[in-house]
């Protein structure tokens, strides 16, 4: 199908476009010249007092995997409240608000204007999972993170200072498992949950019995991940979320990278940064300290961090953190799921429902907008909602009015808890996001993270033809005052296209395609891979149940692998 876009008003920041009225054209799933297409042979969409923007970019939400099947079985009421009916040739059927199906999944992020997610936790021995559910996703492209922090041979290797065979290894797991990145979760915690310790593991507490400290994992994996120039930086969660005074250990976790620092690339990544950066020794006498965090931020250029903002009402907590899913278990006194995965990663899912008027909860809304509005460079923070930890993913467009709108906010304020409203600084801040601010954090920011952003998250020539366009007019509408038609117009993309067809008209379903799966594929030297994998047969059939052989994933198991190339 070729299209052109008309008269739209474009907010493009990878090529710098701020709101220019101008013509967009697609042919073949590639935006082209519009010189180079017949018009009279063409789709014409006109978007005249419109905004048009690339397919939205969702680094960081948990949409696959065993811990999301999880958490569908621990929500069965959501699924019977909340349902999609099947249109023959359009669209299939799916359930879930907090934890929806696969189906689903793909839709609501289409109707809003996305067109990439990325699963960023997924243990290796259960990733063929997570890649099933994937390929039953519809629309998106696609990406998965590995678990590697607590992998028993990535532990051994660094005890013993064998970066190289560790980063062989790393190299050989990501195309095994078909991933993306290096993702680590309390780096360490899951060796000590074995023992049923772990709780509240700090950044310099030894990891028995390995001579090993979650600082020197942070540090081994980010050095591999350099020596692999692997695309995305380590994707982090930090040690002793959501616990009270963590914000030093976040703080100390960004510090212990900045000696590998190259330029002005960045090397770690803090996920859901709201979690990771509170004050006080208890839940009594928890604090912001969104300022201490963003003000490293803002001073260094290795660091970026998305933001995990809650929005009250249901949520499905869910990490590899399977201690802190156990502490939260016994503070909400409900349900909990708790899972262990053979030599690599412990988990915990507990569902959970934020209130206004609950102290801790409250303080938790603002922290997540204050660090999206005190970090001043907006190509360093991320929106999320660490779906569905703070809230579902359909929350954006309102985390969006909150961020371009200081009264949307004050709204919310009226009704919280008031001893959370006098510790929070989040009052005082009159900071508002404008829109081509909006299309930094959600599209050509994480896109650029991920070193995609050469074919996607932009509308240049060549880039993938992935464009939304919301019915909402830039030179009309005061975002500060008329908040609401802003939520309105991210719910419900007047067009959504993705590579080259147009899948969602008025915010209703036309049809759906699939999407790509990307992962690494790095070639290291060939005598330092055969040696690693040697020593690596060597243990895998005492550590494990299976065999090394039906441990990797290959290009015909998924629907449209997409490998992306690297050599060391």
């Amino acid at each position: 199908m070729e299209i052109i876009i008309k008269n739209g008003y474009v907010y493009d920041p990878l090529n710098n476009i701020k709101g220019e009225k101008m013509d967009i054209a697609i042919k073949d799933g590639k935006i082209v010249s519009p010189s180079g297409i017949d018009e009279t042979e063409a789709k014409i969409i006109d978007a005249s007092g419109k905004v048009v923007m690339p397919g939205g970019v969702d680094l960081h939400t948990h949409i696959a995997g065993t811990k999301v099947n999880l958490g569908r079985l621990m929500t069965p009421e959501e699924h019977h409240k909340f349902y999609l009916e099947a249109i023959p040739g359009i669209r299939r059927s799916g359930t879930g608000i907090t934890t929806p199906s696969t189906m689903l999944v793909g839709y609501q992020y289409a109707k809003m204007g996305w067109t990439t997610a990325i699963e960023p936790a997924a243990p290796p021995l259960k990733i063929r999972h997570t890649h099933e559910e994937l390929d039953d996703t519809p629309i998106l492209d696609k990406a998965c993170f590995v678990l590697l922090d607590s992998n028993r041979f990535i532990l051994e290797f660094l005890e013993k200072g064998e970066i190289a065979k560790c980063a062989a290894f790393v190299a050989w797991m990501l195309k095994a498992t078909k991933s993306y990145a290096i993702k680590l979760v309390d780096p360490g915690v899951a060796v000590l949950w074995n023992f049923g310790r772990g709780y509240g593991l700090d950044i310099d507490d030894q990891i028995s019995p390995y001579n090993l400290t979650p600082r020197e994992i942070v540090e081994g994996l980010c050095k591999v991940s350099q020596m692999l120039k692997l695309p995305h930086p380590i994707h982090v969660h930090c040690n002793k979320l959501g616990i009270p005074g963590n914000f030093e250990t976040t703080l100390e976790t960004m510090k212990t990278v900045s000696k590998y620092a190259q330029d002005e690339k960045i090397n770690i990544h803090i996920t859901h940064a709201q979690f990771n950066s509170y004050g006080g020794v208890d839940w009594t006498t928890l604090k912001t300290r969104a300022e201490k965090i963003a003000k490293y931020v803002n001073s260094v250029n290795h660091v970026s961090l998305d933001t995990g903002q809650i929005a009250f009402g249901n949520a499905t907590t869910m990490t590899a953190d399977a201690p802190f899913e156990y502490a939260l278990y016994h503070i909400t006194k409900w349900k909990w799921g708790g899972s262990e995965v053979e030599n690599e990663a412990a988990a915990g899912v507990v569902p959970l429902k934020y209130k206004r008027n609950n102290f801790v909860h409250a303080l938790q809304w603002c922290i997540g907008l204050e660090l999206a509005l005190l970090v001043k460079d907006p190509w360093k923070v991320i929106m999320t909602t660490d779906h569905p930890n703070g809230a579902p993913f359909t929350k954006y467009p309102t985390v969006i009015s909150w961020l371009m709108s200081k009264n949307a906010r004050e709204k919310i304020i009226e009704k919280l808890n008031k001893k959370a409203v006098r510790t929070a600084i989040l009052p005082s801040i009159e900071r508002e996001y404008a829109l081509y601010e909006i299309a930094i954090i959600t599209r050509a920011a994480p896109a650029k993270l991920l070193g995609i952003h050469y074919f996607k998250g932009h509308l240049g020539i060549g880039a993938d033809a992935d464009v939304a366009i919301y019915d909402i007019n830039p030179k009309e509408i005061d975002f500060s005052k008329d908040y609401e038609a802003v939520e309105k117009a991210f719910q419900k993309a007047l067009y959504t296209i993705k590579n080259g067809e147009i899948v969602v008209r008025n915010g209703e379903i036309l049809q759906h395609n699939y999407g790509r799966t990307y992962y690494v594929d790095v070639k290291v030297k060939e005598d330092l891979m055969e040696n690693t994998l040697t020593e690596v047969k060597s243990k895998f059939k005492e550590w494990y149940t299976i065999s090394f052989e039906n441990y990797e994933i290959h290009d015909y198991e998924l629907r449209n692998p997409y490998p992306i190339r690297l050599e060391v």
